[in-house]
């Protein structure tokens, strides 16, 4: 009976696993229709070839499971409402999100105002603004007096960010008034990029909303939640006498980082060190409290322990702003709790499969959350690969051998899916995992400690904190040192799901099959040559252009293991356009840059481009400044040198119809300033103007044109004569002289906004991010 349910819960998992293969085949997902017909054909073939298969009708029934499960994903995929406010707006990318017949695109200028009531807890981005999620209720709309959309009822959920000192106070359950530019949220813009629009509508949004300012609506407002108060209390007593980096990390690692504003450069810090699992809450604080509420009763009756514990638990999970992550402890947590106060065992791989299935019965779209898969996979490695690590330590002192099995395992499992994500390796985690053992767990448990005493009596939670500012500050000072190691984050880049199957293939059969755990040395061998190996043949023979959709001009071209970049971007999107890119396309060197119209400003960027990733050899291009920008300039100049110099670099100023020769590619400025550039690449020949370029004479003919998107003399395009244009943030006007012009000669213009990242090779020629080239 075990055996059979094992075989239908994993069937269940399987065909929400199959939801990822895209399209529809009679509006019924590919995946599902796959493991229906399979099933059917296992029933009759897999009895016949294995002696120890399962029934038949245990496939069929497998089969049919997945199919259901494939289904119920579909169900539970949130749609918008006919009244939904994203049919308001129309988007270059709707999405699922049709407008109505009547909708405009929002305009230079228009505001909107949004009446709701906050259902989220406010939390910090990126950018130092709140972010908070509004159940709408009523909008309008206007621009400079007039209306253009009359005040009516409105409903559905909006993303919300607004500044920072006006999200302070807020809490869910007021109801306010806010005011701002509204937008759909996009996909992915670069390949392989973070899809916002798909993560939104995971959670049913479909709008956000960037907010100017809000208002409290009229009428009273509800109490804070009991939770959120509850929340507030312990961060504020533990961040008085830790200040804000060290007591966010110890609230962080008692509450999970879901229900605290841990500063990002702290996030990233532990990220990078192969750590950010010491900021979610999960299976250690969940062990802690059951193991002390059980010792607390041990002389209540049975049912009494049971009911306290699980009081506890319920209210802990809600504490931390249900991760999935702490979800999935908090079932293994009840699981084990009922079993030991029934006196009964637990066994560790079935309760784990037990907390899988229910909780993607409860939410099936948390199958592609990744937090909820790296949470159950590290488990599982914890559950099924410790003892055979440890049985390899061997030789190592009982005490210690733990301390390097549970990273090992916990790594072996979730490297392969970080290699899709992100396509990086932390070569230095298991080590620093293994330093900060102690300091984890003793930081968690006077964390919960203080804590609860902060409940009680704040100051003596504040003072139980203060107790803990050494171990926190190691920790820190521990993932920092661990990031400046050298070759500490090497990009490999993103692997494909087949390599991702093999991957936990070999894991599996390493697990499974006793006589291979000897050989282990040969499946690691194994799975470092299925990454590396497609990935070095690739970059030897590729010669691919990539324009990336950032405010200000960025071409990365990879030439057969040699990269160039032409790089003029903000350090907005170097943060979240340029280093998610490098490090997907398994990039660690620009062998050539260049830097067009360099300023001061940009020279910053630059440094902060080098703590990314190192340059062999930057060609920077002066643009015309004042006597008092020059200084500065120089200033900057002198550091970047000096820097690009300890990377064993070199810094040269682009002298005026220079010709590079950079591998395969040819470069040729044709500005003192580099405003324009001349490119040969493959076959194809490239012009970038950059400013406004409208009297420019003496242009090369290209196949290709990038230009901001500004209105073109028509004697440029005649010049130029372009088969492919690409425009920066704005689109040639209707009816306007570029845009007929572009019509008549049938030139395919790409508008980098709506497009994504515009990607060209020889074999395959011209293709968007989101497809949205417009042949004229």
């Amino acid at each position: 009976m075990a055996a059979t349910s094992a075989w239908i819960c994993f069937a269940y998992i399987v065909g929400l696993l199959l939801t990822g293969i895209p399209g529809k085949f009679l509006g019924i997902s590919p995946g599902a229709i796959a493991i229906l017909i399979l099933g059917a054909i296992a029933s009759f073939v897999a009895p016949r070839l294995w002696r120890d298969s399962p029934p038949a009708r245990l496939w069929l029934l497998a089969g049919l499971v997945g199919f259901l499960a494939a289904l119920h994903f579909q169900m539970r995929l949130p749609q918008p409402a006919a009244s939904d406010i994203c049919r308001l707006i129309k988007s270059p990318n709707d999405g699922v999100c049709q407008p109505i017949a009547t909708a405009q695109t929002p305009i230079l200028g228009q505001i909107f105002e949004v009446e709701g009531v906050v259902n989220s807890s406010p939390q910090l981005t990126r950018s130092d603004r709140y972010r908070l999620q509004l159940e709408a209720t009523r909008v309008s709309s206007s621009n400079q007096g007039k209306t253009l959309l009359s005040d009516r009822p409105t409903a559905g959920t909006i993303y919300v960010t607004l500044p920072k000192e006006k999200g302070e106070a807020l809490y869910p359950g007021q109801r306010v008034i806010v005011s701002g530019s509204l937008y759909k949220p996009q996909p992915a813009a670069i390949p392989g990029g973070f899809n916002f629009q798909e993560y939104l509508r995971q959670t049913g949004i479909f709008t956000g909303l960037v907010a100017q300012e809000i208002l409290l609506a009229k009428g009273s407002q509800p109490q804070p939640p009991l939770l959120w108060s509850i929340r507030r209390q312990i961060v504020q007593a533990q961040e008085s006498s830790l200040g804000i980096e060290e007591g966010h990390l110890l609230s962080a690692m008692v509450m999970g980082k879901a229900a605290v504003d841990v500063p990002y450069e702290l996030q990233d810090e532990f990220r990078q060190a192969g750590l950010a699992h010491a900021l979610a809450a999960s299976g250690a604080q969940v062990s802690m409290l059951i193991g002390v509420m059980l010792a607390l009763t041990q002389r209540c009756t049975a049912r009494i322990r049971l009911i306290l514990g699980g009081g506890v638990l319920l209210s802990y999970i809600g504490l931390t702003g249900i991760e999935p992550s702490v979800l999935r402890a908090g079932v293994m947590g009840g699981v084990v709790l009922v079993a030991l106060v029934a006196e009964r065992k637990v066994k560790p791989l079935g309760s784990l499969l037990f907390a899988a299935v229910a909780l993607l019965l409860w939410n099936p779209l948390w199958i592609w959350d990744l937090g909820f898969q790296l949470s159950f996979l590290a488990t599982l490695g914890l559950l099924v690969t410790v003892p055979i690590v440890s049985n390899w330590l061997d030789w190592m002192p009982t005490a210690i051998a733990p301390l390097f099995a549970v990273p090992i395992a916990a790594y072996l499992w979730t490297l392969p899916l970080q290699l899709f994500t992100f396509g990086i390796v932390s070569p230095y985690s298991i080590g620093i995992n293994v330093l900060v053992s102690p300091l984890i767990a003793t930081i968690s448990i006077g964390g919960m400690v203080s804590a609860l005493a902060a409940l009680i009596y704040a100051p003596m939670g504040s003072f139980l904190a203060g107790l803990l500012h050494f171990p926190t500050w190691l920790f820190i000072k521990i993932a920092e040192v661990g990031n400046q190691l050298p070759g500490s984050q090497h990009a490999v880049g993103t692997i494909n799901a087949a390599q991702v199957l093999l991957l936990y293939g070999m894991v599996l059969l390493v697990w499974m099959w006793r006589r291979s755990h000897r050989h282990w040395w040969l499946a690691l061998g194994l799975g470092i040559s299925l990454v590396a190996v497609p990935a070095w043949a690739t970059s030897a023979s590729l010669l691919k252009v990539t324009v990336l959709p950032t405010s200000n001009p960025v071409w990365v071209i990879q030439d057969k293991g040699k990269v160039i970049m032409i790089n003029g971007s903000s350090e907005k999107d170097l943060r979240f356009t340029v280093k998610p890119f490098l490090n997907q396309q398994g990039i660690n060197q620009i062998d050539w840059a260049i830097a067009p119209s360099l300023r001061a400003a940009t020279l910053e960027t630059w440094q902060q481009m080098l703590e990314a990733v190192p340059i062999k050899m930057l060609y920077g291009a002066v643009h015309d400044q004042s006597a008092d920008e020059a200084i500065a300039f120089n200033q900057n100049r002198v550091e970047l040198s000096k820097k690009i110099e300890a990377q064993q670099g070199k810094f040269i100023q682009l002298a005026d119809r220079q010709t590079l020769q950079l591998g395969s590619v040819t470069v040729k400025p044709l500005r003192p300033d580099a405003s324009i550039l001349q490119m040969q690449i493959g076959a194809e020949n490239w012009v970038m103007l950059r400013g406004s370029p409208y009297k420019i004479r003496g242009l090369p003919r290209a196949s290709v044109l990038w230009w901001s998107g500004q209105e073109l003399d028509t004697q440029i395009l005649e010049q130029v004569k372009p088969r492919v244009a690409i425009a920066l943030k704005v689109a040639p006007a209707d009816q306007s002289p570029t845009q007929r012009w572009l019509e008549q000669h049938q030139v395919k213009l790409y508008i980098m906004p709506e497009s994504g990242s515009v990607q060209w090779s020889p074999q395959q020629g011209f293709s968007a991010t989101l497809e949205s080239g417009q042949p004229f």
